[in-house]
C-alpha cells in the first residue's frame, strides 16, 4: 500500500509539473515577442550592454540574448551578497576594460541604487562580476556615493575618453536635476555639475541617460542626448553638447520634447556597445506606468519591457529631433505576409485576417488621399471595445483613445493621448506592433512613437480601418512567432 501511494504521489508531481511547463509563457496577457520573466516583477531595464558577442539586461535579474529578439532569464537576482535591510534600485553597467576599479580588465562592474529600507535613504552601490555578468559581487565598502538623501537615485555610468574618467550620472529627484560625477577607479567619486530643471519640470526626475547620437542625413558628426524619465509617467530628452563637466542643452526654448507621446513608456536605456562603438544606438524601455503598474491583471507577474528601437537624429522643419524606428531584427519572427490595398468610402471596414492573429502581430498601415476627414484604425477590437488610433489631416493631430479596450476596471486605465504629427506627402503611417496586452506604433519612420497596455478579452482580436470620407489604404500584417 506504502508503494502504492508514493506512485501515486509522483504521478500526480509529474503530471503537476508537465502542466506548469505547458502553461508557462503561455498564461492570459503574457506577451509573446517582448520579454517577461519567468514569475516575478520587472521594472525598469538596467545594465543594457553588449559585450564578447551578447546582450545583457537586468532588473536587476539578468537576461542574455544574442541577438535582441530572444532572449534567456539567466536569474532573479544577479547582485549577491546585499546586507540585509538594502534593496538594490535601478542602475547601469560598464565594462572596466583598463583595470581601474581593480578587479580585473574587462570586468563588468554594476552601479546602482542602494535603498536602506530602515533609514529610507539611497545611495549609490557597485559590483563586480568574474562570471561574465551572469552574477555580481556587492562591494564591501559601499555606497561609494552618498549625499545623505532620500531622493537620490537610478545612476547611469559611462566612459568620457576625452578625460580619461568615468562620469556618472544621477537623479536628484525631487530637485528635477540630473547631478554629474567623475571617478579614475569607481570608487571615489567628485561632483562636476547639475543640469536642470527645465522643460518638464511638474514633479519628479528619474533613470537619466546620456549618450550620442549620429546626425542623420546630415554631415558627419554626432550631437549628445539626455533622457530624463519625468512624473512617473513619460520621459523627455534634451539635445546638446557634454564638455566632460556638464551638460549644454541646445534651443532651450525648445523644452520639453517627449521620447514616446502614448500612455505606457519609461525609464528607457540604451545599450552600451563594448564589441563597436560605430554600431547603432538601440534602447528598450518600461512598458508601464506607476499608476497602475502593481494592478494590472496578470498572473505570471508584473512589467513588460518594449521592443527594440533604434534611435537616431534627423533634422526636422521644427529643429533636430530624436527619431525611434523599431529594431530590424524583429523581422525574423514574421510568418506569412497579408495585404490589404484599396480605397475606403466612410465608414468602418474590418481587416479579416488579422483577427485570427489573435493579437500577436505586426501591423504597417498607410492611408493617403485623406482630403480633410479623419482616418484610423480599431484595434483589440470585440466585445464592443477596442482601442482607437485616428488622424485628423486638418489639424495634424493623431488621437490614441484607451478608454474602452481592457477587459477589466483598472483605476486610472482609462486614458487619451494625443500629438501632432504632419503628413508627409500626404501620407500618414502607423507601424504597429501589438502584443497580447500591449500595443507600440511607430509614425512616419519613427517620427513619433505610442505606446501603451491594453488587456483585452480572449475575443477583442479584431481589427478594422474607418475614415469619415474618401481614403487610400496601403495595408500590410504578418503573425509574429513567439520567442518562447
Amino acid at each position: 500500500m506504502k508503494y502504492f501511494f508514493v506512485c501515486l504521489a509522483c504521478f500526480i508531481s509529474c503530471n503537476l509539473l508537465a502542466h506548469v511547463s505547458d502553461s508557462l509563457y503561455k498564461e492570459k496577457y503574457r506577451p509573446q515577442y517582448h520579454f517577461t520573466p519567468k514569475h516575478r516583477w520587472i521594472g525598469d531595464p538596467c545594465g543594457l550592454i553588449k559585450h564578447s558577442g551578447k546582450y545583457l539586461a537586468y532588473s536587476w535579474g539578468a537576461a542574455v540574448s544574442d541577438d535582441l529578439v530572444y532572449w534567456n532569464e539567466l536569474n532573479d537576482h544577479a547582485i549577491k551578497q546585499v546586507p540585509e535591510g538594502i534593496s538594490t534600485f535601478t542602475g547601469s553597467v560598464v565594462i572596466d576594460k583598463n583595470n581601474t576599479a581593480g578587479w580585473g580588465n574587462n570586468v563588468p562592474i554594476a552601479v546602482f541604487t542602494s535603498f536602506d529600507e530602515a533609514s529610507k535613504k539611497q545611495s549609490q552601490s557597485i559590483a563586480f562580476s568574474h562570471d561574465g555578468g551572469m552574477t555580481y559581487m556587492f562591494y564591501d565598502r559601499n555606497p561609494v556615493l552618498d549625499i545623505w538623501s532620500t531622493e537620490f537615485r537610478d545612476p547611469t555610468v559611462i566612459w568620457d575618453e576625452g578625460s580619461k574618467r568615468w562620469i556618472m550620472l544621477v537623479a536628484k529627484a525631487l530637485e528635477k536635476k540630473v547631478a554629474f560625477y567623475s571617478s579614475t577607479d569607481m570608487k571615489h567619486w567628485t561632483w562636476l555639475s547639475d543640469f536642470g530643471p527645465l522643460g518638464d519640470s511638474e514633479k519628479s526626475w528619474e533613470c537619466p541617460d546620456m549618450f550620442q547620437l549620429p546626425l542623420d542625413n546630415l554631415p558627419a558628426g554626432k550631437k549628445w542626448v539626455l533622457v530624463v524619465s519625468v512624473n512617473w509617467m513619460r520621459e523627455q530628452y534634451f539635445i546638446g553638447e557634454f564638455d566632460g563637466v556638464k551638460f549644454i542643452p541646445d534651443n532651450t526654448g525648445d523644452y520639453p520634447l517627449y521620447i514616446d507621446k502614448g500612455l505606457d513608456y519609461y525609464a528607457s536605456r540604451v545599450f552600451r556597445d563594448y564589441d563597436d562603438s560605430s554600431a547603432p544606438v538601440y534602447t528598450i524601455g518600461w512598458l508601464n506606468t506607476w499608476d497602475y503598474a502593481e494592478t494590472a491583471p496578470t498572473t505570471w507577474g508584473k512589467g513588460i519591457w518594449s521592443v527594440p528601437r533604434e534611435y537616431r537624429l534627423r533634422n526636422t522643419p521644427e529643429g533636430l529631433r530624436l527619431i525611434q524606428k523599431p529594431f530590424d531584427g524583429l523581422s525574423k519572427l514574421r510568418g506569412a505576409r497579408h495585404t490589404f490595398k484599396r480605397k475606403i468610402k466612410a465608414g468602418l471596414t474590418e481587416i479579416p485576417f488579422v483577427k485570427e492573429m489573435n493579437n500577436v502581430y505586426e501591423l504597417d498601415v498607410t492611408f493617403s488621399n485623406m482630403g480633410n476627414k479623419p482616418v484610423g484604425i480599431f484595434l483589440c477590437e470585440g466585445e464592443n471595445k477596442k482601442a482607437v488610433l485616428s488622424y485628423d489631416p486638418q489639424s495634424q493631430y493623431i488621437t490614441l483613445d484607451r478608454t474602452n479596450v481592457s477587459q477589466t476596471a483598472i483605476p486610472k486605465f482609462e486614458r487619451m493621448s494625443s500629438c501632432k504629427v504632419p503628413a508627409v506627402n500626404g501620407r500618414i503611417r502607423f507601424h504597429c506592433y501589438v502584443d497580447k496586452s500591449s500595443v507600440e506604433i511607430f509614425v512616419n519612420d519613427g517620427e513619433a512613437t505610442l505606446s501603451f497596455l491594453t488587456f483585452p478579452s480572449d475575443n477583442q482580436t479584431g481589427c478594422s480601418v474607418f475614415s469619415l470620407g474618401m481614403a487610400n489604404v496601403d495595408l500590410t500584417a504578418w503573425k509574429l512567432k513567439s520567442i518562447w
